[in-house]
């Protein structure tokens, strides 16, 4: 199996680049993957995502309105606060009652509450979590995570909800970006262009979560990771919008973004092993998952009265 371990793997992710693969069949493929055979680029996987995601989500920026973007982040401004205020009560009464360590029950309720793994990753050194901690934390909300990706499109369905009702809660309730941005682009245009600004409103959380982290810390010196990629997609919204007869330039970045987001899900899909389940603790995931059912059913529920 070994000697077929890297053609399989290139095999997969070319087929993410024709038109039969989806966002949710990129990350199931990924998992299987990382599942049956193992990634034999889990390094350079990892790496790659980072970049990868950046310029999918600057690229989409390009395909969409700047004005309508921003009505529907303001739209949705009360209510992320609202969601985020929400999360990490429940996260700090559940990790009490679950006797779950502080730090690792923080880091689950900054993932639920503002960006999954990117939350973790930039408020993790001011908190002076150790690695495992870390990787506890990232292996819970990033199972839930691949969940939310292949569940919301059904479930927005059978609930009945419009573009922009399903794009504000895949933006309130799924963890990562990339995974937001997978299961509003199955559901449809209007609802990739809603989710897509109020996620990303939603990542800016990191700023004074972290912020706010240094306070609780007590002065702790280390950096904190600002998402500064917004901004460009903030300007490629722009640039789209006041220059709009470069039309099939901007069709063409948003078609290439797509496709990259496609490959992104397909390589964060293979980082999702059986090692990784494992190493999550049964209270650890108890906590990420009734986090996770919480703000799903609380913000669907709003959205559909509300919204």
């Amino acid at each position: 199996m070994e000697t077929y371990k890297k053609p399989i793997f290139f095999i997969l992710l070319a087929l993410c680049l024709t038109p039969f693969i989806s966002a949710p069949l990129a990350l199931a493929m990924g998992i299987a993957l990382a599942v049956f055979i193992g990634n034999p680029f889990a390094a350079q996987s990892s790496k790659a995502v980072k970049w990868l995601l950046k310029a999918a989500i600057v690229g989409l920026g390009f395909g969409m309105n700047f004005y309508s973007a921003v009505k529907a982040g303001k739209g949705g401004l009360l209510f992320t606060i609202g969601t985020v205020v929400l999360v990490f009560v429940a996260g700090y009464l559940l990790g009490r009652l679950l006797k779950i360590d502080p730090k690792t029950s923080y880091l689950i309720s900054s993932g639920t509450a503002i960006c999954g793994g990117s939350a973790i990753a930039a408020v993790a050194p001011v908190t002076g979590a150790d690695q495992k901690q870390i990787s506890v934390a990232l292996g819970t909300v990033f199972t839930l995570n691949a969940l939310a990706l292949l569940l919301f499109p059904a479930v927005g369905h059978l609930a009945g909800l419009s573009q922009y009702q399903f794009g504000l809660w895949s933006a309130i309730a799924i963890h990562d970006t990339s995974s937001v941005v997978g299961a509003a682009s199955a559901y449809g245009s209007e609802a990739l262009q809603v989710a897509t600004t109020v996620k990303l409103g939603r990542a800016l959380w990191i700023i004074p979560l972290s912020l706010f982290t240094v306070a609780l810390r007590k002065g702790s010196k280390n950096k904190i990771s600002i998402p500064y990629f917004i901004l460009l997609f903030m300007a490629a919204m722009l640039v789209g919008t006041l220059f709009p007869h470069y039309g099939e330039a901007y069709s063409l970045l948003t078609f290439l973004a797509k496709k990259m987001l496609i490959v992104t899900l397909f390589l964060i899909g293979t980082g999702l092993s059986l090692e990784t389940i494992r190493s999550v603790g049964a209270k650890v995931f108890l906590q990420g998952t009734l986090l996770w059912l919480i703000i799903s059913a609380v913000s669907l529920a709003t959205i559909i009265i509300a919204y």
